[in-house]
């Protein structure tokens, strides 16, 4: 079953913010636009990488209104001393939550069960706490935060304009769509 326009199924976890513990609720992803970044562990390869490309971009989402929460099936604890171990996770000031219970990475249907770990997952919710994106890659593969941007932009452009879409490789301020029998067969 396709996880698009579902609600965020409920959980409660503790996260890193700010060198702060603090709690984390699917209420919190609700009211605002959100980003649900899962990657597979601490302490890794890859993971480092992603996650300072989104502290580098975290100030971009945040002029759209996005928060940014990354997921691994590490503790809030394993978070606090890799953020403070490693130069590229220091950078981050955006929510680092913790799922050791895997609770979050099976209502994402992300959780790689044989190995207690989750698949690199991107999730886009809208301020109803639905998610509007889905993006599941394999674990050698990273991700790229000024791709992800240019999607949370035409997620945003689509919400806000009813009967429009965005074509391939749109960005913003350029043209959209207006499906209609007048387009078929021409484009």
């Amino acid at each position: 079953m396709s996880l698009i326009n579902t609600e965020v199924k409920p959980f409660k976890a503790q996260a890193l913010k700010a060198g702060q513990f603090i709690e984390v609720t699917d209420a919190d992803l609700k009211g605002k636009w959100s980003v649900v970044f899962f990657y597979p562990a601490d302490f890794t390869f890859v993971c480092p990488t992603e996650l300072e490309d989104l502290a580098d971009n975290y100030a971009e989402f945040q002029k759209l209104g996005v928060e940014i929460y990354s997921v691994s099936t590490d503790t809030h604890f394993a978070h606090k001393a890799w953020h403070d171990t490693s130069d590229a996770v220091k950078k981050i000031n955006y929510t680092m939550v913790g799922d050791p219970t895997h609770q979050i990475s099976k209502n994402f249907e992300v959780l790689i069960e044989d190995a207690g770990i989750a698949d690199r997952g991107t999730f886009v919710i809208d301020p109803a706490g639905k998610i509007q994106i889905v993006e599941i890659t394999a674990g050698g593969i990273g991700r790229d935060a000024k791709e992800l941007l240019r999607k949370v932009k035409a997620a945003q452009y689509v919400a806000a304009h009813p009967g429009e879409v965005c074509p391939a490789k749109w960005k913003e301020g350029e043209k959209t769509l207006a499906p209609s029998l007048d387009l078929v067969g021409k484009i």
